[in-house]
């Protein structure tokens, strides 16, 4: 459908959406219009029902799709015949009468604090650039709670050594100032002695030996390597890293609205479900302190 290829690039030019989000918009809309056209027979966008679209939500739960995934592509569906609407290519919107499944609430995964130091304090990292680079990598995701897109697209613009801050750009391209510890300036000020000779200094924070952008793959292996080193739980990644960071946080007694601000939240609700993993945690002390804790 053209319609789809004129969605995108709305999305990409107007509402700036990242290039991760865009690829899973056009692969969830791609996959709705194959469905339409072996299934349905479906062409033309004013031709698609609600019954359509429930029939393809049946399909995917058949094949055992994870309902948070269905979810997803609801949600693009929903963007998609909105924006359709506003154009007046449909006048109907078919998704009014579609029901999302309901998902169980997942915890975040976290690696526990002692745990963390440990990791962070036992690891010897190879002298040099990589070496280096990827220690800082490691303490900044722990130490900031940042997503992966936001650490790859850093700018040494960015970085204020003597605001002791960060300026991260986040979703929607909204932009958060962040703070940083002394120790995490002082791994930042051994980075870029080694990373300035090869890049210059403009341009991206975190760059390859050969000066190239680094590559989200590159990270991910780093971080699920050093968390294999402490943790056995299937999720090792940069997403670990920053529940971690929120968790402790809380656990520390930091404010949920300050959490909510530096980890860049759009809603206190995407931060409160940290407060589920401090109250799991005061369950278990109580259970193991409590003389009728274990009844």
């Amino acid at each position: 459908m053209e319609a789809i290829g004129n969605f995108i690039d709305y999305l990409e030019f107007e509402k700036r959406f990242s290039i991760h989000t865009l690829k899973a918009y056009r692969s969830d809309l791609q996959q709705f219009a194959i469905f339409l056209r072996t299934e349905e027979q479906v062409e033309k966008l004013d031709e698609i029902s609600s019954p359509m679209i429930r029939s393809w939500l049946v399909k995917m739960m058949e094949e055992g799709i994870d309902p948070r995934s269905i979810n997803r592509k609801i949600t693009s569906l929903k963007t998609f015949f909105k924006y359709s609407m506003k154009n007046g290519w449909i006048t109907i919107n078919p998704m009014l009468k579609v029901v999302s499944p309901k998902v169980p609430k997942k915890l975040p995964v976290y690696v526990e604090a002692q745990k963390m130091d440990f990791l962070l304090d036992s690891t010897e990292f190879p002298a040099g650039f990589e070496g280096t680079r990827d220690r800082l990598i490691l303490e900044l995701f722990y130490g900031t709670g940042m997503r992966r897109a936001e650490l790859l697209s850093l700018l040494m613009e960015d970085l204020d050594v003597h605001q002791k801050q960060l300026k991260v750009t986040g979703k929607r391209n909204k932009q958060r100032i962040i703070p940083l510890h002394d120790s995490l300036l002082d791994l930042f000020r051994q980075y870029l002695e080694l990373r300035n000779p090869i890049v210059g200094n403009d341009a991206l924070v975190f760059v390859t030996p050969q000066g190239k952008p680094l590559y989200p793959e590159l990270v991910y292996r780093l971080v699920k390597k050093q968390l294999s080193k402490v943790s056995t739980q299937s999720k090792r990644s940069p997403h670990v890293l920053r529940h971690s960071f929120a968790t402790e946080m809380l656990n520390q007694g930091a404010d949920l609205n300050a959490i909510k601000e530096i980890l860049g939240h759009a809603n206190l609700s995407a931060t409160q479900v940290y407060t589920h993993n401090s109250i799991e945690k005061l369950r278990n002390v109580y259970k193991k302190a409590h003389p009728r804790g274990e009844e």
